[in-house]
């Protein structure tokens, strides 16, 4: 039996679209197979927990079945009250088993042995707006096939994009007419295919045959002051766009499997490098996590804040939000210095942002719009990022104290 990481090898695409060939098939006769698609994603999901990686493989066995009796018992719940704190303390143990792999990845114990597996955060956000939108009466009956096919989807479990429940069931509940699936079947393919040329050759170009070596420069070279140096530059414009097109080309093979399977999952990349400022940016950038922090944390943040009026200003209250928002993204990602960092700098990066664009509209009179701003504000935004970006590395934390 072969075991392997999704998208990884060529392997893991031939056996991959022999799975999808009956999926194809009956969707352009009008079918649909639910039991078929369950147990395909039940055997990708074997390949990849299963053989060495088993451990993670209970671990999701387990925490599919301790997330599924939280959400559907909150559901049940819900159709009776809706007390605050009952759905503060869902919310909470939704979240529990990932605060706890990263407290135990950041601590160096085995919890994250235990219970950490591959995908685990994008199950959680799965869980979470499933569960804040049953709150809200969005979401006012769970199926639980519906809810199982949505958070062990398995083209979108290890790396996302972060799907929402109403969305995903519209499309699983229904078949796509023959010329929309023809349709998306041309885009699925395009999507494989530009996921190609960006993980294998560009993020191999990046990452593996240039990247290493301008971290050796520039760890060769940090005797100036705080190691800045021409090798360090190298390594921030260099890993940015390894980082890019390793996780696009990720996210291009999920959302092109998810389309010939019949399912709309959201792109997760617009064009970000042509972004005019760091706002545009993160309305281009890993578009399904930014919008779910935006409406699950951020907009939830700005209501409280506006409701208790904790703050005078609504300005004020903007710009807190924007940075507890940014800084809950960096705890997200790990808790390492580097991360936090990362995080508390885009929002106070935002923060900026909003700033200059009042003053602008204040004085749009007074300030040129032309071609050169436009290009000159995209390559502001393009360096901001990098820099951000280099933080994020970890390369600095290794450049500056081993």
């Amino acid at each position: 039996m072969i075991y392997f990481q999704p998208y990884e090898n060529p392997s893991y695409f031939i056996v991959l679209f022999i799975a999808l060939i009956p999926i194809i098939i009956l969707i352009l006769n009008g079918r649909r197979s639910r039991i078929y698609e369950a147990i395909i994603s039940l055997f990708f999901l074997f390949l990849t927990f299963g053989g060495p990686s088993w451990h993670q493989g209970v671990a999701l066995i387990i925490y599919t079945i301790y997330e599924t009796v939280i959400t559907f018992a909150y559901s049940s719940y819900r159709k009776k009250c809706n007390e605050g704190w009952i759905f503060y303390c869902a919310v909470i143990l939704a979240i529990l088993p990932l605060a706890l792999v990263k407290i135990s990845t950041a601590t160096h114990n085995n919890v994250q042995t235990l219970i950490g597996f591959l995908g685990i955060s994008y199950l959680t956000f799965r869980v979470v707006q499933t569960i804040m939108e049953t709150r809200d009466g969005v979401i006012k009956d769970l199926d639980l096939m519906n809810f199982l096919q949505f958070l062990l989807f398995f083209p979108t479990i290890s790396s996302g994009p972060i799907d929402r429940y109403r969305r995903f069931v519209k499309d699983y509940q229904n078949v796509p007419k023959r010329d929309e699936y023809l349709e998306m079947l041309q885009k699925g393919v395009h999507y494989i295919f530009l996921g190609f040329i960006y993980k294998f050759i560009l993020a191999y170009i990046f990452g593996t045959l240039l990247l290493p070596g301008l971290k050796t420069a520039a760890m060769a070279a940090r005797g100036n002051f705080l190691g800045i140096s021409w090798p360090l530059v190298g390594v921030m414009y260099v890993y940015s766009a390894d980082l890019f097109f390793d996780f696009a080309g990720y996210s291009l093979f999920a959302v092109g499997t998810s389309y010939f399977m019949g399912i709309k999952t959201p792109m997760n990349f617009n064009r970000p490098w042509q972004s005019p400022n760091i706002k545009e940016f993160w309305n281009r950038w890993h578009m399904s996590l930014s919008f779910w922090f935006r409406d699950y944390i951020y907009m939830r943040l700005l209501f409280m804040f506006m409701k208790k009026k904790t703050f005078k200003s609504r300005i004020t209250a903007a710009n807190v939000t924007y940075v507890l928002n940014m800084l809950i993204m960096g705890f997200w990602h790990g808790l390492t210095w580097y991360y936090i960092t990362y995080g508390l700098f885009h929002g106070f990066a935002i923060v900026i942002n909003d700033a200059w664009l009042r003053y602008k509209k204040k004085h749009r009179e007074e300030i040129p719009q032309n071609r050169f701003t436009k290009y000159f504000a995209i390559f502001l935004t393009v360096n901001v990022v990098c820099f951000s970006f280099l933080i994020f590395s970890g390369f600095l934390n290794e450049l500056w104290f081993s």
